[in-house]
């Protein structure tokens, strides 16, 4: 496996804004929404939270009694293969099959203390969680793969835009 390619771990969503999200066995991809039936879906740059595995084994090696289970950081997606957070603004997916979608935010800002923050001293999600919009539906499930299909032209286009 390249740097351009990854292996979809697991798909996660939350029913209700407020809960921890849970996997699923598949999930749908809709273009201006993001994945259907996931509380933080909508047209707005946010639709689907993508983080890596490997960011996921950083703290879970600071944590050894606390099990890091999928959707543990709201992530909706989490891969393993490529390094999300260093992609920049403005790179193209394509999400399994068929779907597509573009990053629109690298980290975010937290605005509450999560569980992780207080056991660990520290979270990933605000500095290596990616953001994108859907822009070609599809479904994605575990064991697909992510591919990266398009760089942005402009470069500096990778910046954080929270």
């Amino acid at each position: 496996m390249n740097f351009k390619e990854a292996v979809v771990t697991a798909v996660c969503i939350s029913e209700r804004k407020g809960e921890q999200k849970h996997p699923v066995e598949e999930v749908e991809l809709k273009v201006d929404w993001g994945i259907v039936g996931d509380a933080h879906a909508g047209n707005w740059h946010r639709q689907v939270s993508v983080l890596s595995c490997d960011s996921v084994r950083t703290l879970q090696e600071k944590l050894p009694d606390y099990k890091l289970e999928p959707g543990a950081f709201a992530e909706n997606v989490l891969v393993d293969g490529i390094t999300v957070y260093r992609l920049p603004v403005g790179t193209r997916l394509a999400l399994g099959e068929t779907a597509e979608a573009e990053v629109t935010q690298i980290g975010k800002q937290c605005h509450n203390d999560c569980v992780i923050r207080q056991k660990a001293g520290d979270c990933v999600m605000p500095r290596e969680g990616i953001f994108v919009k859907v822009v070609k539906p599809g479904f994605l499930k575990a064991g697909d793969t992510v591919r990266v299909i398009g760089e942005p032209e402009n470069r500096a286009n990778n910046s954080r835009k929270y």
